[in-house]
């Protein structure tokens, strides 16, 4: 991704200037020096071959693909504790109609703010209906994603959703009288809709919308099941704190200016390819940068800081009886089970030297990050 900005970035910004927000300079600009001297570093020597290596720091935006695995891994280990309920969830996802994508991209924080406050809200509702949960909430963590696997403008809202919520004595915990489904797609589509367009209304962009988007138009609503317990944490990881495209689905950046990626075709699930332009290309990308601080990870019913007791009622009830002794195994590392002074364990030391394999890098340099205006790279 930093080739591609590199070498046609500075073409793309001069012809598309007077249309690219600040957002939109400060992600390419970020990419483009992402760990290198711009961003400063450290230099750090051997003590016993000698040799220096260097290492510049990361850009850290939420856009980079270089940045966005640490972050990720970060992030749910922060969350690991809250998120965790040994119960099954569902993954449900609301999308836009393509009449609603216009109004999105000319004001996308009010719209994806309604976007995901109105699926949470359809959910939360259509929950407390006696024939699903009744008198209980579930716990919803949503994230907002914008686009398809081809890089193509698609709003949608993905919400992790416990199968089953806490009782509103928080005293028991209650499971979904329909085990084969959460909630009816239908129902909340139709939901969905009608607080999106309330919401909409508020907001004063209403007159905005085409009426075929309320009239004729379905709302897709998808459910699918997102497994249990320790298997959702993983599923967060691999599918839906992600960016619009990663380093390793980008295949060729050709001399004729030609981007090639690969993706998965949802109908199909057949690989394919997509051939287009550099301009083409950063034009797709940048239609999936956020505005600046917007959320796009939001906590909603049992999730939600007002409710943390009622949450950890529900961890004590849901967490399962055990009888295990842990078993103390000495001179090993925890996290992975190697031995401690173990070839392996020296392997993945970031304090050993990656060429003689056997010193120990000391810091003896630091690269100051040049001065600029706000503190952005060119």
């Amino acid at each position: 991704m930093a080739d591609i900005v590199r070498r046609h970035g500075a073409k793309y910004r001069q012809k598309f200037d007077q249309r690219l927000l600040p957002r939109h300079h400060r992600a390419l600009a970020d990419i483009e020096a992402c760990r290198t001297a711009a961003f400063g570093g450290q230099v750090s020597t051997c003590d016993r071959c000698q040799q220096k290596i260097y290492a510049y720091h990361a850009c850290k935006n939420r856009h980079c693909p270089k940045c966005h695995g640490e972050k990720t891994r970060r992030w749910l280990d922060q969350q690991r504790e809250r998120l965790l309920l040994h119960c099954p969830f569902y993954l449900l996802t609301f999308t836009l109609p393509t009449e609603l994508r216009a109004v999105a991209r000319a004001h996308p924080t009010i719209v994806y703010r309604l976007l995901m406050q109105s699926a949470a809200a359809a959910i939360l509702k259509l929950a407390r209906d006696p024939r699903f949960l009744g008198a209980a909430t579930p716990g919803l963590l949503a994230v907002l994603h914008t686009w398809t696997r081809a890089m193509l403008f698609h709003p949608h809202a993905h919400l992790l959703v416990t199968a089953g919520g806490m009782s509103d004595d928080g005293l028991a915990w209650i499971k979904p009288k329909y085990p084969r489904f959460l909630l009816p797609e239908h129902a909340l589509s139709k939901i969905f809709r009608g607080k999106f367009r309330h919401r909409l209304n508020k907001a004063g962009l209403f007159a905005l919308v085409p009426k075929a988007a309320w009239k004729h138009k379905s709302w897709v609503v998808d459910c699918q099941h997102a497994g249990s317990g320790e298997k959702v944490l993983d599923y967060l990881g691999r599918y839906l704190f992600r960016i619009a495209i990663a380093n390793s689905r980008l295949d060729r950046l050709d001399d004729d200016g030609t981007v090639s990626f690969h993706y998965r075709d949802n109908r199909t699930r057949q690989i394919k390819t997509a051939t287009v332009s550099a301009e083409e290309f950063l034009t797709r990308f940048l239609a999936h940068v956020l505005p600046e601080g917007f959320t796009k990870v939001r906590y909603s019913g049992l999730f939600s800081s007002s409710n943390r007791n009622r949450l950890e009622a529900a961890r004590t009830l849901l967490t399962p009886p055990t009888n295990a002794t842990p078993v103390a195994i000495p001179q090993t590392c925890a996290a992975d089970g190697i031995a401690a002074d173990s070839p392996q364990k020296a392997e993945r030391d970031p304090a050993r030297c990656p060429l003689c394999k056997v010193g120990r890098l000391v810091v003896t340099e630091l690269i100051q990050r040049p001065r600029r205006a706000r503190g952005r790279p060119p």
